[in-house]
């Protein structure tokens, strides 16, 4: 099993896809457990001090004016998990909770928070066993971090709360730890706030979000390329020399790839035959700049979590020189953005995919293809309602596209009076990411019938290679009205799992 190695300098993107969707084991680095220790020396210091300091010998957020005795330290660390924990609804995915996990004890480890080294190895024991604490849906304000889903996980360190077994079964945590030989954790000065103040849960989700949406955004361009290939379009708007005067790198690829799947096609450039046309429509012809300008969002997204993946999120946290700081660093407003940036890109690609699939759909504007791609217009349907699917699915994009990081609403008698929303904005995202992978099939689903309802004119070679890996995942071709939607789970599934670009990157070489 693949092993990720956990030092004080951060983590990449892959090491959390591979701890999260993957189950990879993590160690500790010993840089990370020398760096653990001489910090953990630092706050031991400071707390046998008189002197207050936030998070090791006071309360927190507006009840950090209170000095707390050594005898009830260990009680208010234990208090500030449990009185934290306090989400509400739905369970978070098993993906996520690994994710914030790991994410968690990237920092931890990194020398900057003052906790143990047996609670940072009780983490990676936790994750390794494959017990996911039970987190909910709400109770993020993005500001300090990700509070109450970090509780849920904290509260499982320490055996109490209910947490999720490698089987799938939901127990008390205290259970699963002892089945697994794992000593719950005893919380001392400053470890419960370690481990509850980072933006962990949205960074998780970002990271997820952006692998999922480079897989997308290439299924996305050859979907495109189909339709236009379906529409009689023409490739000449994706010549490379047109998208040099305006080198915007996203645009550039995207026209590319689908230059590279249109590559032989029989299909494209009948502009001057039996229905003329100077310029094919915006929805075909824009396709390069829509996505174009969304890749180029997910690239400004990918270096926003690079430096967050190399950072230390606490408050407050251990610095080289000895001193214990206060600092804002957990605001989760670098993060919130971009999430709430790709919710928008990711809308308006699903947007023009299902203008494209309207226009197919149309015998008015499809140039020569029959009502709804149907096999007896009128008797059959067709795809009319796949397209209301389409347009439905859409119209819940437009509304996860408002952001949630124009937001705040302030919290901890207004000591947190401005909060980042970068949860809810990451949340949203998941949802917007699944919908755009429907869209996307839809439009594969109906651009395929179409293009095998033009009879007498070849396909590209690596149209046709989708066209055949399609098929052989189940999805039917062009015929009288069926029961449609196993067919659109089909087409779901086939994207979801990649096979669109399993099917054409033999073809046209790895997209970019």
């Amino acid at each position: 099993m693949h092993t990720v190695m956990v030092g004080t300098s951060g983590v990449t993107a892959s090491d959390v896809l591979a701890v999260a969707r993957d189950d990879a084991r993590i160690e500790l680095s010993g840089e990370a457990v020398a760096a653990l220790a001489a910090a953990r020396e630092i706050v031991d210091a400071l707390a046998a001090k008189p002197e207050p300091v936030y998070g090791v010998s006071t309360g927190f957020g507006a009840l950090a004016t209170r000095h707390i005795s050594q005898e009830l330290r260990a009680q208010l660390q234990r208090n500030i998990v449990r009185s934290h924990a306090a989400g509400m609804g739905p369970r978070v995915e098993r993906e996520v909770v690994r994710a914030l996990m790991f994410l968690r004890l990237k920092t931890v480890c990194s020398g900057h928070t003052g906790v143990r080294p047996e609670v940072a190895q009780t983490m990676a024991d936790i994750l390794n066993a494959g017990i996911t604490p039970v987190v909910h849906e709400y109770g993020s304000l993005g500001c300090s971090g990700d509070l109450a889903p970090l509780s849920h996980c904290a509260l499982t360190l320490m055996g109490e709360g209910d947490a999720e077994g490698p089987d799938g079964t939901v127990r008390p945590a205290g259970e699963l730890l002892a089945e697994h030989g794992i000593t719950p954790v005893e919380l001392r000065e400053k470890e419960g706030l370690a481990l509850l103040n980072g933006t962990d849960g949205m960074l998780g989700m970002l990271v997820m979000a952006l692998a999922d949406l480079e897989a997308l955004y290439k299924s996305a361009d050859v979907t495109a390329a189909l339709s236009l290939e379906a529409l009689l379009g023409t490739d000449k708007v994706l010549a490379p020399e047109l998208h040099a005067i305006r080198p915007h790198p996203g645009q550039g690829a995207s026209a590319a790839n689908m230059l590279a799947v249109l590559k032989g096609s029989e299909l494209t450039g009948h502009h001057q035959d039996d229905a003329p046309r100077v310029q094919d429509a915006y929805s075909v012809r824009c396709a390069p700049q829509v996505a174009g300008a969304g890749r180029d969002t997910l690239a400004h997204a990918r270096t926003v979590a690079e430096r967050e993946l190399a950072s230390a999120v606490d408050n407050p946290v251990v610095l080289p020189d000895g001193r214990v700081e206060s600092n804002g660093n957990f605001h989760g407003a670098p993060v919130a953005y971009v999430l709430d940036f790709l919710a928008i890109a990711a809308a308006d690609l699903g947007s023009i995919a299902e203008r494209r699939t309207d226009r197919l759909l149309d015998k008015n504007r499809s140039h020569g293809l029959p009502p709804f791609l149907a096999d007896d217009a009128g008797v059959d349907s067709g795809l009319m309602i796949a397209q209301y699917t389409q347009a439905a699915l859409v119209s819940e994009m437009k509304r996860l596209a408002v952001p949630a990081s124009a937001d705040s609403i302030p919290s901890s008698a207004m000591q947190e009076d401005h909060v980042s929303m970068g949860w809810s904005a990451a949340r949203k995202l998941r949802t917007a990411v699944d919908n755009l992978t429907r869209i996307v099939a839809i439009e594969l689903y109906a651009a395929t019938r179409a293009i095998e309802l033009r009879e007498g004119l070849a396909p590209a070679p690596a149209t046709q290679a989708v066209i055949d890996a399609v098929r052989a995942a189940g999805v039917q071709g062009p015929g009288p009205d069926r029961f449609l939607a196993p067919d659109l789970e089909a087409a779901d599934a086939f994207v979801r799992a990649g096979g669109v670009l399993t099917a054409v990157e033999p073809v046209t070489g790895p997209l970019q």
